[in-house]
This record gives structure tokens, sequence and C-alpha cells, in this order.
């Protein structure tokens, strides 16, 4: 089958492979499309614990080929792949925090993922897509759930102020979900112009562009004051720093992007005491995968804009050259 390989950090083709075998308790999946995430961009230039050589891709759509020994699915269902397998079996999973889980494997990070013509998968991670759902849409389950998740281990509060630092897809769709829960006002700050006006049409009530004025005073110009909520979507020291320098009294900061490994932002523990300010991070997405498909079928997240580039299998790398460009939103590739 043809797949994307990553051979070692920097090195990667598009080549041929063997198929993959199913063990016990999997399912054979022919995919049909798989975003590309920057966790995905974190492994191809080994600043993420991937396992080499691997076949990335962990926002995948597919339809079931061989059901294995699966009681709940056949050839022919389509399916979501949630990509996090856990062990049930060490602290963190019987604390009822699995995506913490010490055994912790996911699909297109330590075991072969979605930029593949076929995958196995165990059968437990496949998620039967509603009528209403595209294989497009349900590529996209895995980002929407993980922002579920971040917005449960915290989130705004009617009526707070909120600033959302970066409008790639995370930020745009997390821009919707606090629209939907009713933070307000809501301003996106983001360089790119393009990203700035979506983010506006999404729901975000102002935007600011920190790249040509004082991302602060902008941020708390639109605000009407310092926000209550600050949610950093782009994985950026400059931006960690700015959401720990922003947040108000009383106000609460959600570490959502991917950072480069050993980044390290100043923190004013006087200011955290002072103020009472809280500082939480978010991982992957415990028990909302449901729910992100339940949202994706009702049309409750807006996904036509979301999605700026699709690519054949075949010019995977393309694809990944195209993902890193500022302009881009989510990048798929489609088999």
């Amino acid at each position: 089958m043809l797949a994307l390989v990553v051979h070692e950090p920097g090195s990667f083709e598009v080549t041929e492979v063997n198929d993959p075998t199913p063990e016990p308790g999997e399912v054979l999946i022919e995919v049909a499309a798989c975003g590309i995430c920057g966790t995905d961009l974190h492994i191809i230039d080994g600043d993420y614990h991937g396992s080499y050589p691997i076949i990335p891709g962990h926002e995948l759509s597919a339809t079931v080929l061989d059901e294995g020994d699966s009681a709940h699915l056949a050839p022919g269902d389509r399916v979501a792949i949630n990509p996090n397998i856990y062990c049930h079996a060490c602290r963190m999973c019987r604390r009822g925090m699995p995506h913490l889980c010490e055994c912790a494997t996911a699909v297109g990070v330590t075991r072969a993922g979605g930029f593949a013509e076929l995958c196995a998968v165990p059968a437990t991670q496949c998620l039967p897509l509603p009528e209403e759902v595209s294989f497009t849409d349900a590529a996209l389950m895995e980002p929407l759930s993980c922002c579920l998740h971040g917005l449960e281990v915290l989130g705004p509060r009617p009526g707070d102020r909120t600033a959302i630092l970066g409008a790639g897809t995370v930020g745009l769709m997390m821009t919707q979900l606090v629209r939907l829960q009713s933070g307000a006002p809501i301003v996106v700050s983001e360089p790119d112009a393009t990203k700035r006006q979506m983010a506006e049409w999404l729901g975000a009530d102002a935007t600011v562009d920190p790249s040509s004025e004082d991302a602060a005073g902008a941020i708390e110009d639109a605000l009407g004051g310092a926000p209550d909520f600050v949610l950093e979507a782009a994985g950026v020291p400059a931006t960690a720093a700015l959401a720990l320098e922003i947040v108000g009294p009383g106000g609460r900061v959600l570490q959502f992007g991917v950072c480069p490994e050993g980044t390290e932002v100043a923190m004013h523990p006087r200011k955290l005491f002072r103020d009472e300010i809280t500082i939480a991070g978010a991982y992957t997405n415990p028990f909302t995968d449901d729910r992100a498909l339940t949202m994706l079928a009702a049309g409750r997240i807006v996904t036509d804009p979301l999605v700026s580039d699709e690519f054949p299998l075949a010019d995977a790398e393309a694809a990944i050259a195209r993902a890193r460009e500022a302009d881009s939103f989510k990048v798929q590739v489609r088999v």
C-alpha cells in the first residue's frame, strides 16, 4: 500500500509499504481522510514523542474493510477514529483520567496512522458515523473532541471577557465553542488577516493583529478591560507568555497550544497569589468523542471553511509543506 513514512526526524517520503495485519481485537480500515495536525509536524521535526519509523496521522475517518472479531462493527461501516489507546490498569486510568495513562499509545504517534491507504486499529477506537457526518467532517472529530475536553478542564463562564490567542483550526473551533458557552465579548489575536476575518465571521466580536500593534493593549481595548479567560491556541512561546501577561484579576488561562519542548515563559507568583489566577493545561480527548460527533451531525460547528486544502495521498509531502504555511487552515490528505 501507499503511505507517508517518517524514517527519522526530518526524513520522510511517500512510498510503498506492506499492508497492515490486524492483531486480535483490531479491525482493518480503508482511510478516507486524514488531517494534518501541529502534532504531526512536531513528529516530523523530532519535537514530539513519536516512534520512528512511523506513519503519522491521527485525525482520520475511514471505512471498515475487515471487522475481525468485533461485535459492533461490520464491513462497510463508516467510522471516525479516536487515536488514543489506554491500558485501563495504571493508576491514572483507575483514577478516571485515562488520557494521562502511564502506558498510553496512539495511532499515528507510536503506531502506524492515517497517512496511508490502510490502517489497523483496535475496534474500541472506532466510532460509527451518523449519516449526516461526512468523511471530511469526521476527520475533524478528534481536534473538536480535544477542544471540548479543554473547555471542560477550564472554560469561560457566561459573560466572561474572553481572549483567544491564535486563529488556526483549533482557535476557530474554540471561538465557536466559546460563543456557544456565552463567553462575551470574545476577541481573537491572530497575525494573518484572512484568519482574523474568519474568526469574526465565526463569532469573534473583534480581532487584533499582534504583529502590527501592542497586542496586550489592543486586546484590553477591544474587550473593555483585562480578559477573564485567556485561551492560548497557537502553541507559540510569545503567545504563551502573552496569556499570562494579559489575564485579569480572578482570571483563568488555558494553555491549549502545543509549544515546542523546552519552552519556558516568565511567571509572576505574586500576581498569581494576589489576583487569584488559575492556569491549566488540557491534553487529548477523554470521553468527548460522542459529543463531538453529535455537534458535527447537528451542524453546531461550522466546518466548511476550516478545511482549506485537500491533497491526494501521493502528494502528502506537498500537503505537509502547505500545512506549514501561515495562511493555511486544516490541510487534509484524501485517500
